[in-house]
Formats: structure tokens, sequence, C-alpha cells
């Protein structure tokens, strides 16, 4: 995984390759940004560079150690994340890091840790692991994956350097989904939906989301403040899991950015086989109106990720759609 592979974060890979030159990468970082962004493919290409022993600021790709890095094997490179059973990263887990980053690395020059996703420390994970950035043993280089620094303890974003991934622009998620085989339509489609994400991307399926988007589409028809309960069945039926509420505030991210378009006289939209529904629900609304619905649903999605309850915050959104729905009955 050389630095040459990473699309769409350019300058992010020139300080690293800068930072290798010159001897001074930092032995803690910190990657925000959203899953599938390239955070986890960016921090085995920093790993692999420092590992290479054929390469002056990347990694060669050919000797034992980068073939080793590409295949998963290195054994001075150790990935913590929760248990296959559990929410959390245990302390135990973190005590069983510090013990193997306090060993002599068996073939690399250093032991590299990557911890993902970081917010999901237990607290006394989170304590044990202040020491180890404090005083990294053998010179080893920590990676912290998050997709919010905030959610970390001050005192651990203090000593790592922070480095923030913007969203995979769509049109290189658009690419990278064809180089994987899916064809143009289709990756041109889930490109713009996947808020930057390739894993995003790569997760929605076509059919189911078809399902959940004439569902959606239903029940934004006919949500109305006379009628309490279309709100509230909008939201219990939309709702169910997290992944579920995600989908749907992802639609309806899609919904709103297509109806900005439309407001604004432009025919650059995305969901063009619901371009009538689109309208339809776009008429009678002007675009200050619809930015304020695009920023309503940006503000759910952001709340059900800092793990809100789905339903109370689907019915807030929804409360907040109805009026606009009902002037136009």
């Amino acid at each position: 995984m050389a630095f040459a592979d990473i699309l769409g974060h350019e300058r992010i890979v020139e300080v690293f390759r800068r930072a290798i030159r010159s001897g001074k990468t930092s032995h803690s970082y910190i990657f925000e940004g959203t899953p599938g962004c390239g955070r986890r493919k960016t921090a085995l290409a920093l790993i692999q560079a420092l590992f290479c022993g054929s390469s002056n600021d990347d990694a060669c790709g050919a000797c034992l150690s980068c073939r080793k890095v590409i295949s998963g094997n290195h054994a001075d490179i150790h990935f913590i994340q929760p248990l296959p059973d559990k929410r959390d990263i245990s302390i135990d887990q973190l005590r069983e890091m510090q013990r193997e980053l306090a060993l002599r690395p068996y073939e690399a020059s250093r032991k590299a840790c990557i911890l993902e996703p970081a917010e999901r420390m237990s607290v006394n994970a989170a304590n044990s692991l202040l020491k180890t950035l404090e005083e990294p043993p053998g010179n080893a280089i920590i990676i912290l994956l998050t997709e919010n620094a905030d959610m970390l303890l001050p005192t651990i974003r203090s000593r790592c350097q922070l480095v923030r991934f913007a969203p995979l622009p769509p049109e290189h998620l658009r690419l990278l989904l064809e180089q994987n085989g899916m064809d143009e339509a289709s990756a041109a489609t889930l490109a713009q939906m996947a808020g930057g994400s390739m894993q995003r991307a790569q997760e929605l399926d076509n059919e189911s989301l078809t399902e959940r988007r004439e569902l959606l589409l239903k029940h934004l028809s006919q949500i109305n403040l006379d009628r309490i309960v279309t709100v509230f069945d909008a939201a219990e039926e939309l709702g169910g899991n997290r992944d579920n509420a995600l989908e749907t505030l992802d639609l309806l991210l899609s919904f709103s950015r297509d109806m900005i378009h439309l407001s604004a006289g432009s025919n650059d939209i995305i969901n063009t086989a619901i371009r009538p529904a689109l309208e339809s629900l776009s008429k009678g609304l002007n675009l200050e109106r619809v930015l304020q619905l695009a920023d309503d649903v940006m503000e759910t999605r952001r709340a059900v990720q800092r793990n809100a309850n789905v339903k109370l915050a689907l019915d807030h959104l929804f409360i907040k759609m109805a009026p606009q729905r009902s002037l136009k009955q």
C-alpha cells in the first residue's frame, strides 16, 4: 500500500513524505475522518513506507517487508479493535498492546499499532493508553483512527498529532467503484450518496436501497402535523437500527441536494429516476427552506452518529419537516 495508491488526500500524503525524508515523523497520530475515506489505507501506507528498506519516502512494494505489510502478515504491525462479541476496546487489549510494543521489533526498525475505532476505547483503556503515548516504547508508532477526535479524551488528543481526512470527492469514489467492477451508472449514483466513504459506497445495496427509497418517498408524501401519527409512523418504519437510520438520512441528504438544485433551476441531480417525486416535494418551497431542510437532515445524522436515540432523532426531524409538507396539502 504505497502513498502513490492514495486518492484524494494528496496534501496529507505530501506532508508524510516530507516527514519521512527529514526523519521527523511523530510517534503518535490521530487520523480523523469518515470511515472509508482513506484513513486506514493511509495509515498502512505510512507504516509501509517507514518499514520499507528500499525507498526514500514511499514504499517500494516489492521488498519482503512491503510484501508482508500488503498481505497483512507483518509481525511488527498490531491491530487493535473491539473483539467480535464486544462493543468497546478493553483495558486488557491495551495492556496486551503495551506488552507487544515493549518487545524488540522482529523485522522492522520499529513497531506499529493501528487502533480502530479509537472512540470506542473503554474509559479504563483510554487512561491506560496515556502512559504509552507519553513514552512510546522502542520508538513505536501508534495511529488512532476515529470518526470524531472530540470523542477522545483531551489528554489523548494533546499527545497525538491530529490529521483530518476530508470525505473523498464523488469523482474519486466513482473511479474507485468502477475499478472494482461496478457499472458506470451505479457507480455515479452511489458515489454521490456515500458521503465521501468508499466503505459506505460498497455497503449500499442497490435492491434494498431502491426499496428504502420508495418507502421514504411514501412517508414524505404523507407526514402532516394535522395527523401527528404520520410523523411517528415514518420514524418507526424508517428508523430501525442505527445503520438503517443512517441509510435513510443519507437518502434524505441526496434528496435535499437534488431539491436544492431543482429549486435553483439546475438539472444536475442524482436521483434522476424519481425526478417527478422530487419536483413534487420541492413545489412551493423556496431555496432558503430547502437549504434549511438539508441542514436539519445533516444535524440529525450527526446526532445519530453520536449515539442519539434513533427513534427520537427521526421523530424530531420529521416534525420539523411536516409543516412544509402540510403547506402543500
